[in-house]
């Protein structure tokens, strides 16, 4: 960790010193361990970009051929996704659900200008709650296997996500809502995130996504609901940033402000300004240097980044972290009642999900945290 982390960030720093790189690498003693935290965290294509940039990195050739075998692999993957990607948009395009792609392949399209820069387990697809049980049937007579059965969508059962699987494969699919959107602390307002959709054109296809403006305020939520536990998620609002001059900064704010994630967004940019060295944008720095409760919420991340999701954060230190990143007050207040008492399907009724006691599973959610989330035992 101590001559691996430094690396990372370096490769992941905008604009990349390759002088520091150079001399971070002389530094590394097992650089397979380098390979294996750069997976954790979702990096290794940056990785193996920046060691095929910088010719003078000191890094041994059989290291070097081990990397660029995960990131082969890595990228064979990534054209499967991709291709099942085009598949499930025509299915729900032909059976009338409107599907954007978020995340995924074209995130990093977008901001790396290449669909297999980063790392992706799934495929992500925002669609409405109204189209949700339909989208479902669609995919499970394509053969794809759903997590939540049917009966729980009829009875308005929410859960994290709407996860399908095609047997036999790696493949998994992610369907979200405007409910299952639940770590913004109001209801995303969903006909407007259709109706300022765009385009990317992904290998001759074009891909239906958010608007950039859109896509930027998810990163900064997504990393807030998962405590930015990888440095893949800060990377991605780095090279947004910085690949992106002409993104709108009044109308991220204003986005931002109308469903409460205003320093979800601080968090995200200064993380980015902090650890990978991109400038804050002149339209948020004012508001950034003024939240000093943002400034201590990263220096919090920045304690539990290095160890990629793998430091277990007591319950406590979680409660207060969703307060802050909320804002505090009645807000952060609000915020972490509902996240405490919204049932997800890990709260609902015995039987694979089907209709049980409302009231019952939101009582029983905050239980099942504290015993999940408990301090661990010395």
């Amino acid at each position: 960790m101590s001559s691996g982390w430094p690396l990372l960030l370096e490769c992941c720093s905008l604009p990349r010193n390759p002088a520091k790189v150079s001399a971070l690498a002389c530094n590394l003693h097992d650089s397979e361990s380098l390979f294996r935290l750069a997976e954790e965290h979702g990096v290794l294509a940056l990785l193996s970009a920046t060691f095929a940039t910088v010719p003078d990195a000191r890094i041994s050739a059989v290291s070097l051929d081990s990397l660029r075998s995960h990131h082969r692999r890595q990228t064979v993957f990534t054209l499967a996704m991709t291709a099942e990607l085009f598949s499930v948009l025509d299915l729900l395009r032909s059976s009338g659900v409107s599907a954007l792609a978020v995340k995924g392949p074209a995130l990093s399209l977008r901001a790396y200008g290449d669909p297999a820069a980063r790392r992706f387990a799934d495929l992500d697809l925002l669609v409405r709650q109204a189209d949700m049980l339909l989208a479902a049937e669609v995919l499970c007579a394509a053969g794809f296997e759903s997590r939540i059965m049917p009966d729980a969508i009829r009875a308005g059962k929410i859960p994290g996500e709407y996860l399908f699987r095609r047997p036999g494969t790696r493949i998994i699919l992610e369907l979200h809502t405007e409910c299952t959107f639940r770590h913004f602390p109001r209801r995303l307002p969903v006909d407007s995130y259709f109706r300022r959709q765009t385009s990317l054109l992904l290998d001759g296809y074009a891909v239906p996504v958010l608007c950039d403006e859109h896509e930027f305020l998810l990163l900064a939520v997504h990393g807030a609901k998962d405590f930015w536990g990888r440095l893949i998620w800060v990377s991605d609002v780095a090279a947004m940033v910085h690949n992106h001059p002409e993104l709108d900064w009044k109308v991220i704010g204003k986005l931002a402000g109308e469903v409460g994630a205003a320093r979800m967004l601080r968090v995200a940019l200064l993380l980015a300004r902090r650890l990978l060295r991109v400038p804050l944008p002149d339209q948020m720095k004012n508001e950034i240097e003024r939240d000093s409760t943002c400034a201590r919420v990263v220096a919090q991340i920045e304690t539990w980044l290095p160890h990629a999701g793998y430091l277990r954060v007591p319950m406590m230190q979680r409660a207060l972290f969703r307060y802050r990143i909320a804002g505090g007050a009645l807000a952060g207040s609000r915020y972490l009642a509902r996240l405490s008492f919204s049932p997800a399907e890990e709260d609902w009724s015995a039987g694979g999900g089907a209709p049980g006691s409302a009231l019952a599973e939101a009582l029983r959610r905050p239980f099942r945290l504290a015993k999940k989330y408990r301090r661990p035992q010395s």
